[in-house]
């Protein structure tokens, strides 16, 4: 029976490309589902059967660990260079963006508190 290993939606493709590579590397034998044409489906990469799900698993878990700690390496890199990006970045970069985004955060506020103001 097949079993899912690894859901793609959300996935960095260098990161799905490192597990298929890691899968490839240590012989697991895989196969992958999509979104579809209309993105109603279910990405993820799966296993023909169970046999192999908790090494797989181990290698993905040590594999996102060592990930993520790549990721808070290059963090604070960039924080002690000075070059991670601020608020004030985002705003230089694209300001239509964040004002749209204000304005649906005061929106959804205003809803969210207008029972209790008007009671």
């Amino acid at each position: 029976m097949s079993v899912m290993l690894f859901k793609l939606r959300g996935a960095e493709e260098d990161e799905a490309d490192d597990i298929r590579t890691l899968l490839d590397e240590h012989n697991i034998d895989y196969y992958e589902t999509s979104n579809g044409a209309w993105g109603l489906g279910f990405a993820a990469i799966w296993l023909h059967s169970d046999e192999m799900y908790v090494q797989a698993k181990k290698l993905i878990d040590d594999y996102q660990v060592q990930r993520a700690a790549q990721a808070q390496e290059v963090y604070h890199q960039l924080c002690l260079e000075g070059k991670q990006p601020t608020w004030w970045d985002a705003i230089k970069t694209r300001p239509i963006q964040v004002l749209f985004t204000l304005i649906a955060v005061v929106i959804m506020v205003m809803f969210a508190l207008t029972p209790f103001l008007f009671l």
